[in-house]
């Protein structure tokens, strides 16, 4: 056996078992920031309250005490749902920037969460609620509409170009949006009665998480996120360009619809139940090239635990920060999307300068 071989062995036994270190780091963070999430609250809770109520739910006992209620009826389901709101926004985030070669693409981007804030807007506004589905209105609105973006935003790419070129879906997905944000505002000003609710779900809440909700969204994650995780290889060489993809072996355009419709259905699902929250899907992605790189192999299972987190923490800042009210979450998302924009704009500028 050659020094190459060995040495090549040696190298790939030594990235196997950092995959594995990650993830199990990774696992560790998620389980350290999800119990800090139960823990802390505007109802000051002990670690033996959080204890006592996470094994009433585990072994299913009658739940009497008030910590026991709180962490079962409030707590758990809406923390449970950050983190999976989280993993589907960052990784559909992930996906779209690696399937258009564009860092700024995401569901907001093209206009699938407008697609999607449109549908449950119009499902509140006419009150549309089905006592045989264990899901609110807004939730099959807002899927039904994020699906019914994609459908329309590809149908027209596609009848304008065959090949479905990158550019033209960007600019029909920010055409998507402007016009779905346009009518929701113009229902917004007939709708005065409903224009709270309206107004607070569209910037992004996770308040009335149920465990139902949790069930769709895991699912979700499931099985649209099972999709982009098995086409990793496929992303890397989208990364190259699509002729050089093509000319790998990938179908290119079955590809491109496979994931698209994917991201679409993991972003509607998460709007349907937390509302518009942005940014997410271009914070978490950006944070984790900056640190492992733009490969997608490695890149999309850290984005799973990095979308989870940072959902979860910037969920537990929504609620304790003006306790006992309550901060609309895309606030904070806003706030922390536009500093790092601003930053890599900068960053951006200064290197072009020293060039």
């Amino acid at each position: 056996m050659t020094l190459t071989v060995k040495l090549a062995q040696r190298l790939r036994l030594m990235e196997c078992v950092m995959k594995r270190l990650a993830f199990v780091w990774g696992f560790l963070l998620t389980f350290l920031v999800f119990s800090f999430c139960l823990y802390y609250g505007s109802v000051d809770l002990s670690l033996n309250d959080v204890w006592h109520g996470l094994q009433a739910v585990w072994h299913q006992a009658p739940i009497t005490s008030t910590p026991a209620q709180i962490i079962y009826h409030i707590r758990l389901p809406r923390v449970l749902a950050a983190s999976q709101v989280g993993i589907s926004l960052a990784l559909a985030g992930a996906t779209m920037q690696a399937l258009l070669r564009n860092p700024l693409a995401d569901g907001s981007t093209l206009g699938i969460s407008s697609a999607a804030s449109l549908g449950a807007v119009l499902t509140i506004i006419i009150g549309f609620q089905s006592k045989n589905l264990p899901w609110r209105g807004t939730v099959i609105g807002a899927i039904l509409f994020a699906l019914l973006g994609f459908i329309l935003i590809f149908t027209l790419a596609y009848r304008r170009d065959r090949r479905i070129n990158n550019l033209t879906v960007i600019l029909l997905g920010l055409i998507l949006s402007m016009l779905t944000s346009s009518i929701m505002s113009l229902f917004m000003a007939f709708s005065q009665e409903k224009l709270e609710r309206i107004v607070f779900w569209t910037m992004g809440s996770l308040s009335g998480s149920s465990y139902h909700d949790v069930a769709l969204l895991c699912f979700a994650n499931l099985v649209f996120g099972g999709i982009a995780m098995s086409k990793r290889r496929e992303l890397d060489a989208f990364a190259l360009g699509e002729e050089q993809a093509y000319h790998l072996g990938i179908d290119t355009e079955r590809t491109r619809w496979l994931l698209f419709l994917s991201a679409s259905g993991l972003i509607g699902c998460a709007v349907a139940v937390s509302g518009n929250i942005a940014f997410v899907g271009l914070i978490v992605p950006h944070a984790c090239r900056i640190i492992i790189g733009p490969r997608n192999q490695r890149l999309l299972p850290v984005v799973i635990f990095a979308g989870a987190n940072f959902l979860m923490l910037v969920d537990l800042l929504a609620r304790t920060l003006i306790s006992p009210r309550e901060l609309p979450i895309g606030v904070i998302t806003s706030i922390i999307g536009a500093l790092l924009l601003g930053y890599l704009f900068l960053q951006r500028g200064s290197s072009h300068a020293k060039s």
